[in-house]
């Protein structure tokens, strides 16, 4: 694989990377995947397509520093806007020869910025930082292009972002201070950027007071030195009027010349472009690594949520079947439309002496009853319906609390997701429905034997079908007392009717059919009511995009140490200024 292809792998597996959770490498994570996608957009897929492309330096630096002015002084000409108004630079502004245009019109050079041509008309707006104005112009030599941009430390907070944008998109920084201001902060965090990367560097220290060149300049070079940047170029400009809004000759002449002699000469300025570029490909062995700990984190907390949430929902579905099980769905309303339907006191009375004539009572009740039997069907549509609810509704509670607690699900929660859908009892409904069919499909199947066609016949499949479904639930375990005589008799009376038409073992069957096919339904419904929480984790990174990243840093390595001279990135760094 090139070079080429591979960092377009990369930039594309970069910029798919999802980091949804609030983890705690998430917002570095987030930082990192921008500024990587935006420099292999910017600075080097351009620069490996057009290698001989003239030399991009940007002047940056911090809020009134006179990047402006400086620019404006060395091509002679109001390229950029200058002023005391804060920020005054918000377009970033790049003044090229006439003859380089060509490599800066189009969008092989930050593809994300509109371009405008020509100065900014007195008085009208500049553009905004969404858009990059291009300045030709006949006082600066072809081969090297300066790019005003905004400040590092802008009150605006886009401006900033396209500051370092801007600075990851050069060959070479040309980095301006004040002697009042060059040990602040802000600076220097951006220099350690440009240490990291291996970037080529140059310092201007502008406004240095009469007498005070001998104390600052060389502290300021100290500091370089002992922030790994030992090999920058450092200008000093004193603290002198402007002449027409421009600084004098004889301050910014040492810097114009050591630009003219590095647009002049094609090797120093391919030393430049190698170092920075080397500088760039290296720092992704830092960046790579660190989006793919991010993405296993991420991995690793979207698997402990949906962990979570599965554990809730398995101990949902474990007290659905304890009550399916229990006998519990005997009680309330289903008992009471039972007695309805078959009279459960004398039933009892005549259970032991009397059951063939228990059985033709029966029989009775279930084909000659409709109405009773419907309220039963409807008493066990609305028991089952119920224990489901409340099994998820304390399943989305426990999961909420447990994602509440959790940084990664906090982001993430709903407050409906505290609670079952609200959709649920309808769909629950349904359900049950549906299983009371499929248990009259059970009942059909089993009386379709011509032995017990007609009994099956003479009690009504409908009547039978309910049997079964009590049948179920026909354990007592959840009952006391009375409840217990009750529906245990009455199940007792259900089962030996059962037995007596379709025999024992195909009973046995049939509950257990039924028992299963019912937890089944319930397993799905719960299911649903899981997707609501997977759904939000889908996003998330999963195991397999580090390996990915992993593979995609592996390639470039590779295709970097044939394309680039067999030279390691140390090689190109020496001299970062690229000019002696």
């Amino acid at each position: 694989m090139t070079l080429l292809a591979a960092l377009e792998r990369l930039r594309d597996l970069a910029a798919a990377l999802p980091l949804p959770l609030e983890t705690p490498q998430a917002a570095p994570a987030r930082r990192t995947r921008g500024e990587l996608v935006a420099q292999v957009d910017d600075y080097l897929l351009p620069r490996l397509r057009q290698v001989d492309a003239p030399l991009l330096v940007v002047v940056g630096g911090s809020t009134g520093a006179g990047k402006s002015t400086l620019v404006n002084s060395l091509v002679r000409d109001d390229a950029s806007p200058a002023g005391v108004r804060r920020p005054t630079t918000r377009a970033p502004v790049l003044v090229c020869a006439p003859a380089d245009e060509s490599w800066y019109a189009d969008d092989r050079v930050l593809p994300g910025l509109a371009r405008l041509r020509g100065r900014a008309p007195a008085g009208e707006p500049d553009g905004g930082h969404t858009t990059l104005r291009l300045v030709p112009s006949d006082r600066l030599r072809p081969g090297l292009a300066l790019l005003d941009a905004p400040d590092i430390d802008s009150v605006v907070e886009a401006n900033r972002e396209l500051a370092a944008q801007l600075l990851a998109a050069a060959d070479l920084w040309l980095f301006v201070t004040t002697a009042a201001r060059y040990a602040d902060a802000v600076p220097w965090d951006l220099l350690r950027t440009a240490q990291e990367r291996a970037t080529a560097l140059a310092v201007v220290l502008n406004r240095v007071p009469p007498g005070a060149a001998e104390e600052v300049a060389p502290h300021l070079a100290e500091m370089l030195r002992d922030r790994g940047l030992p090999g920058a170029r450092l200008f000093t400009l004193g603290e002198v009027p402007l002449i027409g809004g421009r600084l004098p000759e004889q301050e910014v002449g040492e810097v114009r010349r050591w630009l003219e002699r590095l647009a002049a000469d094609a090797d120093a300025r391919a030393a430049v472009v190698r170092s920075t570029l080397a500088g760039a490909l290296a720092s992704l062995e830092v960046r790579v690594p660190a989006l793919g700990s991010a993405a296993a984190e991420q991995a690793e907390a979207a698997g402990r949520l949906a962990d979570v949430v599965r554990t809730a929902y398995d101990a949902a579905r474990d007290e659905v079947e304890a009550g399916v099980r229990d006998g519990s769905l005997l009680r309330g309303e289903v008992l009471a439309r039972w007695q309805e339907v078959v009279g459960t006191g004398e039933f009892m009375r005549g259970l032991e002496s009397r059951i063939g004539r228990a059985r033709d009572r029966l029989r009775a009740a279930l084909t000659g009853r409709p109405a009773p039997t419907q309220a039963l069907a409807g008493a066990l549509e609305s028991g089952v319906e119920t224990l489901v609810r409340a099994a998820a509704e304390g399943a989305a509670e426990r999961s909420a609390t447990a994602w509440r607690a959790d940084p990664a699900g906090a982001g993430l929660l709903r407050p409906d997701l505290a609670h079952a859908a609200e959709d649920l009892p309808e769909r629950a409904a349904v359900t049950v429905r549906e299983w009371q069919g499929a248990v009259l499909d059970l009942v059909r199947e089993e009386g379709a034997d011509k032995r017990v066609t007609a009994r099956v016949a003479s009690y009504g499949v409908n009547g039978l079908g309910l049997v079964v479904m009590l049948a179920v639930f026909s354990h007592t375990g959840g009952l006391t007392g009375a409840e217990v005589a009750v529906a245990g008799g009455t199940s007792a009376l259900g089962q030996r009717l059962l037995e007596a038409i379709f025999g024992d073992e195909a009973v046995r069957r049939m509950a257990a059919r039924a028992r299963r096919d019912l937890l089944a339904r319930v397993d799905v419904l719960l299911g649903e009511e899981v997707t609501r929480y997977t759904t939000l984790l889908a996003a998330a990174p999963t195991a397999g995009d580090r390996a990915t990243l992993d593979d995609a840093l592996a390639d470039i390595r590779g295709a970097r140490t044939q394309e680039l001279d067999g030279h390691s990135p140390d090689d190109h760094a020496v001299d970062r200024s690229g000019v002696a």
